[in-house]
């Protein structure tokens, strides 16, 4: 199965934000090319929020071009063999944690937003990752800063995805 594919399934089982999961579904039946960045109309990322062991705090990245508070995340790669495999490997290569695990029940959150030229949007699929005990994190070139922020926090230095990111985190961590 094609990233692409695995990326119509993926958002056809996801029941929430059915106006926005209905115009990534669109996205991808008008665009074959809708999992990479030489998609000028916009593209799929994946990413997830990291999650400490103990379900208190999450780590957040100070995105380098964005100078911003965010999640770990990126685009897709031709090795990706799925939505869930490229937020894990972004989330590991972001965070510097090996063995990262993501929560069951898929994507936590949908998030489109503009991004600069010559691409016009990203169609984020987000997920929710927990950090195995005793992980230690490691900045990547990809980033100025790795914090761990308690949930208050994150609301406070994150913009309004990441906080609805965190909320749903959260409510899938209870179940």
């Amino acid at each position: 199965m094609s990233l692409h594919d695995d990326a119509v399934l993926v958002l056809k089982s996801y029941e929430d934000q059915q106006e926005l999961r209905g115009l990534y579904l669109d996205h991808l039946a008008a665009h074959p090319d809708a999992m990479w960045k030489s998609c000028g109309a916009g593209h799929l990322t994946a990413s997830a929020l990291v999650i400490d062991p103990e379900r208190g705090r999450v780590l957040l990245t100070l995105h380098k071009k964005l100078g911003m508070w965010l999640q770990m995340g990126g685009h897709c790669e031709p090795g990706d063999t799925s939505l869930e495999r490229a937020a894990l490997r972004e989330a590991t290569e972001e965070s510097g944690i090996e063995g990262l695990t993501l929560l069951a029940g898929g994507p936590v959150q949908l998030d489109r937003h503009a991004i600069p030229a010559p691409c016009h949007w990203h169609l984020d699929v987000q997920y929710a990752a927990l950090a195995p005990s005793g992980a230690v994190e490691a900045i990547s070139e990809e980033s100025l800063d790795l914090r761990w922020f308690s949930y208050d926090e994150a609301a406070e230095v994150g913009d309004g995805s990441v906080v609805r990111l965190v909320e749903r985190s959260r409510a899938a961590l209870r179940g």
